[in-house]
Order: structure tokens, then C-alpha cells, then sequence
């Protein structure tokens, strides 16, 4: 699949040594972190941790780019619990995901309608559709 870049925006630049039990540091050192495999003693967070952060603050991104189109006021306090299950395949490894999306006082409607538009512009929710398992919750 090719898609067509008509400008990019941000490149994130990220320096990793070690692998899971490594170290990463992006270019402006903001992130600084110890890496470490999920479900060890290591002191560091793991790629799935990092995976379900990067999603969930985008999707939250692309919620708040969408629901003024849609005439939707997002609560203050929404907010995503996301997971993401490293997991075992006959071909190996993969990932897959649940994304709980809290939007206390919209209704059922309202909240299902500004996380489906969020789905379809998220870069995350793209980068993973028809590659992993991926389920999202709308919480009210």
C-alpha cells in the first residue's frame, strides 16, 4: 500500500540500543527511558507500554480534531485506558489491542459517533488496521 504524503508534519527521532533490556532517547531528550522486556524486574518501561501511550494520546488527539465537525463537545475529563497484549502466532510474535475510551456525559451515541470518525483519522488506528486484533470500548 502506498500512500501519498502531501507534507510532513513532525518526524519523531529515537535512539534505541540494547533492544528490550536497552535504553531509548529521542533526539531533544525528552523521552530518556530504561527499556526492559514486559514482565520483567527491569526498571524500564517496555515497547508494548510506549505502543499503548502513543496510541491512546493520538486517538485522544484525533477525538478532539473531530468532534467539533461533528458538533460534539468532548468532556474535560476524557480519557483512554489502552492495552496492548504482546502476544504468541504460529508465525511468532504480534501484537493486539483494546482501547477503553472514556467520555463521561455524552450520550452512548454521541460518544460512539466522535470515537468512529476518531478510528478512521487516527494515524495509530491506520498504521494497525487488518494487522492486528483491535477492539474498542466506548465508556460513558
Amino acid at each position: 500500500m502506498n500512500i501519498v504524503i502531501n507534507k510532513v508534519l513532525y518526524t519523531g527521532k529515537v535512539h534505541v540500543n540494547g533492544g528490550r533490556e536497552g535504553f531509548a532517547k529521542s533526539e531533544d531528550g525528552l523521552l530518556d527511558t530504561a527499556l526492559s522486556a514486559p514482565g520483567s524486574n527491569g526498571k524500564g518501561t517496555n515497547p508494548e507500554q510506549l505502543f499503548a501511550a502513543g496510541w491512546a494520546a493520538c486517538f485522544i488527539g484525533a477525538m478532539k480534531h473531530n468532534a467539533p465537525h461533528l458538533q460534539i463537545s468532548l468532556p474535560a475529563d476524557t480519557a483512554i485506558n489502552a492495552e496492548v497484549d504482546l502476544a504468541l502466532v504460529d508465525e511468532g510474535f504480534s501484537l493486539q489491542a483494546r482501547l477503553n475510551v472514556i467520555l463521561p456525559g455524552l450520550t452512548y451515541e454521541e460518544a460512539k459517533t466522535v470515537v468512529e470518525a476518531a478510528h478512521q483519522t487516527c494515524p495509530y488506528s491506520k498504521a494497525t488496521r487488518g494487522n492486528i486484533n483491535v477492539q474498542i470500548n466506548v465508556i460513558i
